[in-house]
């Protein structure tokens, strides 16, 4: 199979079906119900999506393109991977790096899964605040950004709240927290739309709501009751890595509400911690291929308003496959025994100069 470069392939994700909000469903659709009567929002979903989680700025408070802004969108994504598909591919035949070599190599390209299905005239995913960004932060929020994926450590001091990279190699703890296994780097809560597996899959029974991301196939199982009012709360000296999550009906949609979240994970993106936070997530079914999916985070530790967005779920016709990662996680072992070599390694050449 060809590799496809880069360029082509995000020109090919983005011509294939910008993702939307919701397909063109019926203002009068009615979610098919389980046995019990709840709405049946069972079965595995996709998020992908191409469209930025952050406005661009050019568009202001504008929610959605123009539909010539996207036809000329495709057009301009058209051109380009015809332009990629006429070239040769650089990365073709490549050679091991050499003994030494500090090139950082990842994922064949044509595996990458960004485009949702169906059109998409959004300009984000946040709603709110009105500019579809994030809102300021509140004064002394921590601040921690990874290196990305494939991108170098970035310096810095325990705890590691973002997902990939590292601050070092000296131990887990510098690592990532999907590198080490604890939280998926697109499974949130809330979901976000990123390079892969985005998938999710809901089980329901008259009491209880399963949901379980692809990602490090990590299950939150959501006690069901009758309304908001009636939901217990957790004790407050309670913390977990997704935090704790209760639900209820709200007409059709499945409101699920989490609190109690560690402080080891940040609140959002690259920001404050989550050890405030409140979470909201809405499920509705609104045909019978998607979920319009809106998350809503209030947390006035790290930011100074609200951010609610939405993205949109659509249907697999598959089954969802265990994503083994504390199982088969050798990269982060082979990480920790590559520095312990290097280390060695240079310790030696030192002792051999001195002598």
């Amino acid at each position: 199979m060809k590799k496809f470069p880069a360029v082509l392939t995000a020109a090919i994700l983005a011509v294939s079906g910008m993702s939307g909000v919701h397909s063109q469903s019926s203002t009068d659709y009615v979610a098919p119900r389980t046995e019990w009567g709840a709405p049946d929002l069972q079965g595995v979903w996709n998020f992908a999506s191409d469209i930025p989680m952050q406005r661009p700025e050019r568009y202001g408070d504008r929610q959605f393109l123009t539909e010539q802004e996207a036809a000329e969108i495709e057009v301009r994504m058209a051109a380009l991977a015809a332009r990629a598909e006429a070239q040769p591919d650089p990365d073709a035949n490549r050679e091991a790096p050499p003994v030494g070599d500090s090139s950082e190599l990842g994922y064949n390209q044509f595996w990458i899964e960004q485009a949702g299905i169906g059109k998409a005239l959004r300009t984000s995913h946040i709603i709110y605040p009105l500019n579809g960004r994030l809102p300021p932060r509140v004064e002394g929020a921590p601040v921690q950004r990874g290196g990305g994926a494939l991108g170098p450590d970035i310096p810095g001091e325990r705890p590691v709240r973002y997902t990939v990279s590292g601050i070092g190699k000296d131990g887990p703890e510098d690592r990532g927290l999907s590198e080490r296994c604890i939280v998926g780097f697109n499974s949130g809560p809330p979901f976000n739309p990123s390079m892969y597996n985005n998938n999710v899959q809901i089980v329901q029974n008259r009491d209880t709501a399963v949901i379980l991301t692809e990602m490090i196939h990590d299950a939150r199982i959501v006690p069901l009751y009758d309304s908001r009012a009636a939901m217990p709360a957790l004790d407050d000296d309670l913390r977990l890595w997704s935090g704790d999550s209760r639900g209820y009906w709200d007409g059709d949609t499945l409101v699920v509400e989490t609190r109690n979240f560690t402080d080891l994970t940040t609140s959002y993106s690259a920001f404050g911690t989550a050890y405030d936070k409140l979470l909201i997530e809405r499920f509705t079914r609104v045909d019978y291929d998607t979920v319009n999916y809106q998350w809503t985070i209030e947390d006035p530790s790290t930011f100074t308003d609200r951010i609610t967005a939405i993205v949109p779920m659509t249907k697999v016709a598959g089954q969802l496959y265990e994503y083994a990662c504390h199982e088969g996680n050798y990269g982060m072992k082979n990480i920790l025994r590559g520095e312990r070599m290097a280390e060695q390694r240079a310790a030696e050449s030192e002792s051999a100069h001195l002598h």
